[in-house]
């Protein structure tokens, strides 16, 4: 993990150290345009250093829970963010959830019923789902139900109803391919040996499904959905952006616009850090699932 957070941060300060124009450029309206002015900014949030010790600094301050102070509200970063990281969470909590209840009980159905009506319907869907990008979902979704049904607010005010329309546009492409990956993984498992010989010994349907189809089915199912909350939790940028979800998500851009880099810093890097902590909690779950991983 911390190989993995200091290769990112690394990265991504080259990244904005070779990036055309002058992050103090467009801080102070006119009076930017004094050069005195412009020097002042950059002498104080430490730009006139070369990349070695600003990435130094940045590491130090890092360690005491300081990520700068954002350039355009002069405010801290971790101050910034605090709000919109809650929101970020909600979003994704929401869009998981979502996931696990469609595209399990679809790649359940499918398996259960292979090359039934369901099957070919589901197979069907899922395929057209993962086909189409977040951002055509999104903005179909928000034509219909916004504009011309008007069930929901079109600029999110932060109730449950304006969190609706985001999270399944979240959840539409994932719940696609958890249910491909479950079913896919079902047949495989429906196939073997120990399945074949827990039916043979008189064990109810129900059991076999439960404890012995599923337990092992679902292992690559939790890999996924750790590595998609992970990516969910790091801010669904164009999602955020188009249903204009005050997340970190619509913060990252809107930085991004403006050069406001330690906004920018701040978020990747606790997009990173969530992704790698995800990631090593989905590791050690594998062993609650499988017993064969604790034995080996």
């Amino acid at each position: 993990m911390v190989v993995v957070l200091f290769g990112a941060t690394v990265i991504l300060f080259c990244c904005l150290f070779v990036l055309p124009g002058d992050p103090v450029g467009s801080l102070g309206g006119d009076k930017a345009r004094d050069p005195a002015v412009v020097e002042a900014l950059r002498e104080r949030y430490g730009l006139n250093d070369p990349l070695p010790v600003q990435y130094g600094n940045f590491v130090k301050n890092l360690a005491q829970g300081d990520l700068g102070e954002d350039y355009t509200q002069r405010r801290p970063v971790t101050e910034v963010l605090a709000p919109k990281l809650t929101n970020t969470a909600e979003l994704a909590l929401a869009a998981i959830v979502l996931d696990i209840l469609i595209g399990l009980l679809a790649g359940l159905i499918a398996a259960l019923f292979r090359y039934s009506f369901w099957d070919v319907l589901i197979t069907l869907l899922t395929t057209m789902a993962v086909g189409f990008p977040s951002f055509v979902i999104g903005m179909v979704l928000q034509k219909v139900f916004v504009v011309q049904f008007k069930w929901f607010p079109l600029i999110s005010d932060g109730t449950m109803n304006s969190l609706i329309l985001p999270a399944f546009t979240l959840a539409i492409l994932d719940a696609a391919l958890v249910a491909r990956l479950m079913r896919g993984t079902m047949l495989e498992v429906l196939r073997a040996d120990y399945v074949k010989t827990a039916v043979a010994k008189g064990l109810p349907r129900r059991t076999v499904l439960v404890k012995h189809v599923m337990r092992n089915s679902i292992i690559p199912v939790v890999t996924y959905l750790g590595i998609s909350f992970g990516s969910l939790l790091g801010g669904a940028l164009i999602t955020e952006a188009i249903f204009n979800w005050d997340g970190i998500g619509l913060a990252l851009v809107q930085a991004v616009q403006q050069q406001n880099n330690p906004i920018i810093i701040g978020v990747v890097s606790f997009g990173v850090a969530v992704f790698v902590l995800l990631n090593l909690l989905v590791d050690l779950l594998y062993a609650v699932l499988d017993p064969r991983i604790r034995l080996a």
